[in-house]
């Protein structure tokens, strides 16, 4: 409690207003009252398009908790690239991968269960089932088979929902080149599965 009593009484150079940059920054150096800002800020959005990949409100909440949590630690991690200090891209990264956590630690589960079978499969949501079937199917080796490059270009697009604005800005590369790699990628995955 200390802590937070000092960190709030240090006159803060950030504000509501400040932008995202700043607000890491500030989070970065240990400002409780930064962190509060961001999830304000970001949070509503993120359960949102979260909410569109995975119902279960408590597997949302842990995704948002272990985001805020990542968000905390490695504040001091976000580069903005030369004139965005937006870092909403960057938030989204961090949520999705934990919310694909929160899933592949229930799907574990459901598969190191000794009396696991498939009516305990079935009782896994539909979007669980997809991504166990594109972990361990054959998606799965299709999707391995990739060259790194299709592959982060068809996993941020396909997979976590991106558009091509958002891949290019967490990929650093231009939109155009995300297209290409996502058509690329989906013309070797059509011919791997065929």
């Amino acid at each position: 409690m200390k802590l937070l009593r000092r960190a709030r009484r240090r006159a803060p150079d950030y504000g509501p207003d400040s932008t995202d940059a700043v607000l890491l920054a500030a989070v970065a150096a240990g400002q409780t009252h930064a962190l509060e800002i961001l999830h304000r800020r970001h949070a509503t959005w993120l359960r949102a398009r979260l909410r569109y990949r995975c119902s279960d409100p408590d597997q949302l909440d842990a995704a948002l908790q272990e985001t805020f949590l990542a968000v905390w630690r490695n504040a001091g991690s976000f580069t903005p690239r030369p004139g965005d200090t937006d870092a909403g891209a960057w938030l989204w990264t961090i949520a999705i991968r934990q919310l694909i956590s929160q899933l592949r630690k229930r799907a574990n589960h459901w598969i190191s269960d000794s009396d696991a079978d498939y009516e305990t499969i079935g009782d896994a949501s539909a979007e669980d089932t997809v991504l166990l079937n594109i972990e361990h199917g054959p998606l799965g080796a299709a999707l391995h088979s990739l060259s790194p490059e299709l592959r982060s270009a068809i996993q941020a697009t396909v997979l976590d929902g991106l558009t091509v604005r958002e891949a290019a800005q967490i990929l650093q590369i231009p939109e155009g080149t995300v297209k290409t790699r996502v058509m690329r990628a989906k013309a070797r995955l059509r011919e791997a599965l065929t």
